[in-house]
């Protein structure tokens, strides 16, 4: 049995390996006269184009080769491939879970991370999770970031930037096959309309899976999806230094969801699908490491997300300055129905396995405005004002099985319905109006020396109305005829320093250091929570939620060694987290609860390699390491010391990547790689860890040399570990993907 000692120590010494073994290899290839090194990243990270060795910050970044060969296609695909990051999915196309650096994102709040594409910023975590494709470069910030990217990047930012149009017409398209009888489809136009002044690009992205878990008693797969993504854009030369970009995209996924576990459900031996009536709920103990692919709740789950943004970005260079300005408007929509706990075929056990359904509608606009000065000068600025308003509506309800399928409930409940009455419904419009005013500063005393500051102020204004006709307890005087009694409001802010200096040893090694602070906004749990929560034992949960600050001090440095064939990365970082969320799930009412934890204190590194070994041969190896702490907490302070929950003890990623000519028009192709995701608690109380895991992928196929064609095979979880995507405290477990394979043919003309 491997150790865990030893599982940290292969994932540990994975640079330093690469380190050791480069050396012989370029001597051999500085005989032979071959010279090239490894491919050089230019990034966004601090909205300039910048190398990303000579950035003061600690970034992964893809590019759009990287993207191609390790197969990105979702957030899962390289957040995995970043150290001290980890992303769980569960519940619903539009619901995930990011934990950066011991910071961490619960069901119903707010990202950890600042996500921004094409210089829009994401309004919620609900569009994460939608099928990447058509990209040009990927780059993972860590650190808190809101000096530059506000009130979500306290853990840090993820920036992606898509293919722009080109000035020749050119095109792509690739299909596959896999298992679960899965298809996709890709493909992307672009070229001129009118010259040069005028560029098109039209890209989408198709996906049709039938699924992998089945529904033993009613004999129908669970988890199959359809899943639909376009994206249009235009780019105008208006004049000489005047360009204009407008984008538009749609997204829609419909298909299977909330198909969780209730693990201490005590199944009848005469009909295993069926609750024991003697003793419903006497089965096993709850536990993180247990995993069930069998399901057999009474109705299939339904999940149907849409995405759509319309963006404008006009930017005009004035010769002292660019102004940036960049308008977008987002709409996102998605509902979810499946059964109640505990996920059986029994119904009306106790008052519970009934039903359940949540919806969310949400819209915004936001504009950005901002002025930078030009990057060739010693002396840089940038200044710049941020504006969202956002409109969201929000019910989540139970209702009884009668055993007549689940009628939809949006935003009326449906008491009177005699094929699924609703038994609780919780409902509110939300109202909230975000501002922040930005700006940086960077120097270069020397020309080794670059001292930089950048600081962010952001108002966050929240208002909450509650539904009257609820079921939940009320604001006082709140009724159908006095509105304005529903009404809650609460207005969160914080300044946002970041200090950071970076050193230029020589031409290939930097050493930098960095203070900063982040900040999560707070908001309003579901009205009447924390009564229902008082009522059934749960302490601590109160209506509103406490915003959060982060404060984090990081010291590391970047290589290029060996004439370029071997880039080390390090970083050291300690983060001081006041009130983190913790998520509680009250089963009774299907209520999901956010409960802040006082303080938590996460510290921690990062070791990154990449070498080039030989000619068409590269490895890469990362290895991440937090020890995240309970620090205080007033809910309970017997849990002060306990590891944070949602934290992974460690991370790391390890493999090889082989590409020859075979002959003029046919090259081989190869990769494999290995992801470790480290001992994870869930809870507080740390009732239960997921031990750590490893998942194995490889890829193999052919290619044309100038990549104009490929023919890849892929499988990822190799060896089919199971294990549970996500655990919440008293049983309740999502089971993670098995092994999948596929089969894609890419063209590019």
């Amino acid at each position: 049995m491997t150790s865990p000692f030893r599982r940290m120590l292969e994932g540990g010494v994975a640079a330093m390996c690469l380190a050791a073994a480069v050396p012989a290899w370029a001597q051999q290839d500085a005989a032979a006269g071959q010279t090239e090194g490894i491919e050089d990243i230019v990034v966004s990270a601090r909205l300039r184009n910048e190398r990303i060795q000579d950035i003061p910050l600690a970034v992964t970044a893809f590019s759009a080769q990287s993207i191609a060969d390790r197969k990105i296609e979702d957030a899962s695909d390289f957040l995995s491939s970043t150290p001290n990051v980890s992303i769980n999915q569960s519940q619903s196309a539009g619901v995930s879970f990011i934990t950066i650096r011991g910071v961490s994102q619960v069901r119903n709040g707010e990202s950890p991370v600042a996500v921004v594409i094409d210089g829009v910023q994401q309004v919620t975590s609900r569009q994460l999770t939608q099928e990447l494709f058509d990209l040009e470069r990927i780059e993972v910030l860590r650190g808190p970031q809101g000096a530059l990217y506000g009130r979500n990047a306290i853990g840090g930012a993820i920036v992606i930037t898509t293919k722009a149009p080109s000035e020749e017409l050119e095109g792509s398209a690739s299909a596959g096959y896999g298992r679960g009888d899965d298809y996709r489809v890709r493909g992307s136009v672009s070229g001129p309309l009118a010259g040069e002044a005028l560029r098109f690009r039209v890209s989408g992205a198709y996906r049709d899976l039938g699924g992998y878990y089945r529904n033993v008693y009613l004999d129908k797969k669970v988890d199959g999806s359809e899943d639909l993504n376009l994206r249009g854009q235009l780019f105008a030369q208006l004049g000489p230094d005047f360009t204009a970009d407008l984008k538009a995209q749609y997204g829609r996924t419909e298909g299977g969801g909330g198909n969780f576990q209730y693990q201490s459900a005590n199944f009848d031996p005469a009909r295993p699908c069926f609750l024991d009536p003697a003793n419903p709920f006497g089965g096993p103990a709850p536990d993180a490491n247990r995993v069930s692919r069998t399901y057999c709740a009474t109705n299939l789950g339904y999940n149907l997300r849409t995405t759509r943004q319309v963006s404008l970005r006009l930017q005009y260079d004035a010769g002292f300055a660019t102004i940036t300005n960049v308008t977008a408007y987002d709409r996102v929509k998605e509902y979810i129905s499946g059964d109640q706990f505990a996920y059986t075929a029994s119904v009306d056990v106790f008052g519970t396995d009934g039903t359940q359904t949540q919806y969310e509608d949400l819209k915004a606009w936001s504009n950005e405005l901002r002025i930078s000065s030009p990057s060739n000068q010693s002396f840089r600025w940038m200044a710049g004002v941020y504006y969202l308003d956002t409109k969201r509506f929000i019910s989540t309800t139970t209702g009884d099985d009668n055993l007549q399928g689940i009628v939809t409930v949006k935003r009326q409940p449906q008491f009177g319905n005699p094929a699924n009455p609703t038994l609780s419904f919780l409902a509110d419009n939300n109202h909230n109006r975000a501002w922040a005013a930005f700006g940086n500063v960077a120097y270069d005393l020397t020309d080794r020396l670059e001292l930089s500051f950048a600081g962010r102020y952001d108002k966050d204004r929240r208002r909450q109305a509650v539904r009257a006709d609820q079921t939940g307890s009320l604001p006082a005087g709140c009724s159908v005829a006095t509105p304005d009694n529903c009404i809650k409001r609460n207005s969160y802010d914080l300044f946002q320093p970041k200090f950071s200096a970076k050193y230029k040893v020589s031409d290939d090694v930097n050493l930098f250091g960095s203070w900063g602070v982040g900040f999560r906004s707070g908001q309003f749990n579901q009205s009447g929570v924390a009564a229902v929560a008082a009522a059934v034992g749960v302490t601590g949960v109160s209506d509103v939620v406490k915003q959060e600050k982060a404060e984090t001090f990081e010291a590391g440095f970047k290589s290029d060694l060996f004439g370029r064939r071997l880039r080390l990365n390090g970083t050291f970082y300690t983060t001081k987290d006041e009130n983190p969320l913790y998520f509680v799930f009250i089963g009774s009412i299907g209520a999901q609860v956010l409960v802040n934890i006082d303080r938590v204190r996460s510290t921690g590194f990062e070791l990154e390699a990449q070498a080039k070994i030989a000619d068409g041969l590269d490895a890469f190896a990362n290895y991440g390491y937090t020890r995240s702490r309970i620090k205080a907490y007033g809910v309970d302070p017997t849990q002060v010391g306990n590891r944070t929950p949602y934290v992974p003890k460690d991370t790391w990623s390890m493999g090889l990547q082989y590409r020859t000519p075979i002959t003029d028009d046919i090259g081989l192709f190869a990769r494999g790689d290995v992801d470790h995701h480290g001992k994870q608690y869930w809870d507080p109380e740390n009732s239960t860890a997921r031990s750590s895991y490893e998942l194995f992928n490889a890829r193999l196929g052919f290619e044309k040399p100038d990549g104009s064609w490929s023919l890849i095979a892929s499988v990822d979880n190799l060896f089919d570990k199971k294990y549970n995507a996500e655990w919440v405290l008293g049983g309740f477990a999502q089971t993670g993907l098995p092994r999948t394979w596929s089969i894609d043919l890419s063209v590019r003309f």
